[in-house]
């Protein structure tokens, strides 16, 4: 650990450097990881549709995502779907808008409301992409399989304490 003489001499400033220096390497080896959760939110509406599946795709609902540390938190409702949901996942997309792969499984409730819940572990690159507006949750239902509502998660402003 640090160590500096304590034998009164102070021999151009050498007790008093050592103690900054220890001060120094004491704040560096504290995690900047103190700040607060991180918010994020998504209106979920109907995916992108053509006419012949305006019958089978509708409703609307919003998520809340808190991310703290790696941990992202997901809570969420639904309601006025034209068939039961079946599942729900975090997709990545390229850029925002863009439809990609699914990344993580969510927990939904099998009707035409309900909710959408889940807690995933986020690497440090999913993290970035979760900043960077990349990340979406879509859900299926009976009737729309492929997809029937969608919304990206975006940032939301931090609140300062004052």
């Amino acid at each position: 650990m640090c160590s500096a003489s304590l034998s009164g001499e102070r021999g151009a400033g050498g007790f008093m450097r050592s103690r900054w220096v220890c001060l120094a390497l004491l704040a560096a080896a504290v995690p900047v990881s103190g700040q607060g959760p991180k918010t994020f939110k998504a209106r979920l509406s109907p995916v992108p549709i053509d006419l012949t599946m305006q019958a089978t795709v509708a409703g609307k609902g919003s998520l809340t995502a808190t991310l703290v540390g790696a941990k992202l938190s997901v809570t969420g409702t639904f309601e006025g779907l034209r068939s039961p949901a079946t599942t729900a996942h975090v997709h990545k997309g390229p850029v925002a808008g863009v439809r990609g792969p699914s990344v993580f499984d969510l927990v939904v409730s099998k009707g035409t409301s309900g909710n959408i819940t889940g807690s995933i572990d986020l690497t440090p690159a999913q993290i970035t992409d979760l900043e960077k507006g990349r990340l979406y949750v879509q859900l299926q239902s009976e009737k729309a399989p492929d997809g029937n509502l969608w919304g990206w998660l975006m940032p939301q402003a931090q609140e300062t304490k004052r």
